[in-house]
């Protein structure tokens, strides 16, 4: 008898991170934390729940310690944050974070209005966050930006995507990266070519994809994903998130939205959909103003119009 399982995709929420920092107007801390075990609750057990970067660069994240310090701590709940540099470091690891994660522009250009720093001195910095969670016992990812494109430079050899893998795998013993559609340039055709290239050069490292849906193509991406055996997906609830130095960028793919297409097409994330709706609904309310999700409105697709309106309109 042919088995019925269901391949388990891991989902990582990344919107209390990447999304919030977006925002110009400072959301209580409380509501962050509210956002979070929402999210928790809703099933979800991977999530970059702050970034530890200087107060002075990113206010919104000013509270890090304080969110890290009040969130729940489910069994099996996995909590990364962004971590710049070895002062991160230090106060990533005060937190308890249960991993760090690194992150680089494949584009000199990018990665120099990001960071203010070239590419190589970037990674070079590294070494210290490495050595400071190898010696708190907390994993290390790495992230790659501009994967697919850049704004400023246009197409990104894979050459590059190569290089740095080598670099976290070598370097700083990294096991998993993560690709970064930062401004919404993926394809499929771009996807396959990354993935292929990395696969033929370091095959023993795990691949997570982080895409944004600037041209309406993030879910198509997935897909591609999908069927090249990507396992593990960033989203952003309410499809928060874009790229502050690049104008028009917008946000990541929808948390709900990628969990409706993952669990429609017979894949298990372990999340509780309409839960996981309610959080996008009350993170809207906190933001003030509608969020580009799309699941969030219409509902799942046997729910998209009450009963009794369909009963009316059949007569």
């Amino acid at each position: 008898m042919a088995s019925t399982a269901k391949t388990p995709i891991t989902v990582c929420e990344v919107g209390p991170r990447d999304g919030f920092q977006m925002e110009d107007r400072f959301i209580p801390t409380d509501r962050k934390v509210e956002i979070v075990n929402g999210l928790l609750a809703a099933g979800l057990r991977r999530i970059q729940v702050t970034s530890f970067v200087s107060p002075r660069a990113v206010p919104q994240l000013a509270d890090a310690d304080a969110v890290m310090a009040a969130i729940d701590r489910p069994e099996g709940a996995v909590f990364s944050a962004l971590v710049p540099n070895a002062r991160g470091a230090e106060r990533a690891a005060a937190a308890s974070v249960h991993a760090m994660n690194v992150f680089c522009s494949a584009s000199e250009t990018h990665n120099r209005k990001n960071v203010n720093k070239p590419i190589g001195d970037t990674l070079e910095g590294f070494r210290d966050v490495a050595a400071i969670a190898q010696d708190a016992g907390i994993a290390l990812t790495g992230g790659i930006a501009t994967a697919f494109g850049c704004p400023f430079e246009g197409d990104v050899p894979v050459e590059q995507l190569v290089t740095m893998a080598r670099f976290y795998r070598d370097e700083l013993e990294i096991g998993h990266i993560g690709l970064g559609d930062t401004t919404g340039m993926a394809t499929p055709k771009t996807v396959r070519a990354a993935l292929g290239a990395l696969r033929e050069v370091v095959p023993d490292m795990h691949i997570g994809l982080h895409f944004h849906n600037t041209r309406g193509v993030g879910l198509a991406n997935v897909m591609v994903g999908l069927e090249e055996g990507i396992t593990y997906y960033d989203a952003s609830i309410g499809g928060l998130g874009g790229c502050p130095f690049a104008a028009g960028a917008t946000g990541n793919i929808c948390t709900e939205d990628l969990v409706y297409l993952l669990e429609e097409s017979g894949y298990e994330t372990g999340v509780d959909l309409d839960a996981l709706i309610a959080v996008s609904k009350k993170t809207e309310a906190v933001i003030g103003r509608n969020l580009p999700g799309q699941v969030m409105k219409a509902g799942p697709r046997l729910r998209l119009h009450p009963v009794d309106a369909v009963r009316t309109a059949a007569g």
